[in-house]
């Protein structure tokens, strides 16, 4: 089970409780952050809005491409280390609404991340630093350091050891990391 916290709820859906979840002035704002960062090709300023208004835990020199959608009610709870990359229309999501509960849970995305386009992260996941995700790929649980995942559902390709071993002639991954 991803590592996500769950609050049952009565009477209708639990999307019907958003307000009581999380106040309405904070959604607005965070939509506003978010739907600027989206668009701007700055990547300097997105790291900025998101580190200043957002209180997410941003690393130096990581990239979020154009279109990525943070999670709108708690990206609070989204941290990604540096020099990572977030590829184009990408959703990180640190909630969940379902019929009977919600769930909330923290989205840690490590150091020198790869993560393809149109790509979902579901809360509660970590995913280990130097770790490559496939485009498009539903990442449902946690991706170990170093591996190469995709797929939906999601299954590791590669292991950090095979991906050393593929790399190790390569003029520019060849010189894999401990």
């Amino acid at each position: 089970m991803r590592n996500t916290e769950r609050f049952p709820v009565e009477g209708a859906n639990s999307l019907w409780h958003v307000y009581k979840t999380v106040p309405f002035w904070k959604v607005v704002k965070n939509f506003i952050v978010i739907q600027m960062a989206r668009y701007t090709p700055f990547l300097g300023m997105k790291n900025w809005l998101y580190r200043t208004f957002l209180r997410m835990k941003v690393g130096d020199q990581t990239s979020f491409a154009l279109m990525v959608m943070l999670d709108v009610m708690f990206p609070e709870k989204i941290s990604v280390g540096r020099n990572t990359v977030i590829g184009y229309n990408t959703t990180i999501l640190a909630h969940e609404y379902l019929i009977k509960e919600y769930r909330l849970g923290p989205v840690d995305i490590g150091s020198e991340v790869m993560i393809g386009a149109n790509s979902t992260i579901l809360p509660g996941i970590t995913i280990g630093d130097g770790a490559i995700v496939s485009a498009g790929t539903l990442i449902h649980k946690d991706v170990p350091a170093g591996a190469f995942v995709g797929g939906n559902p999601m299954r590791v390709i590669y292991t950090k050891e095979e991906m050393a071993a593929r790399s190790a002639n390569d003029p520019i991954y060849g010189q894999v990391k401990e």
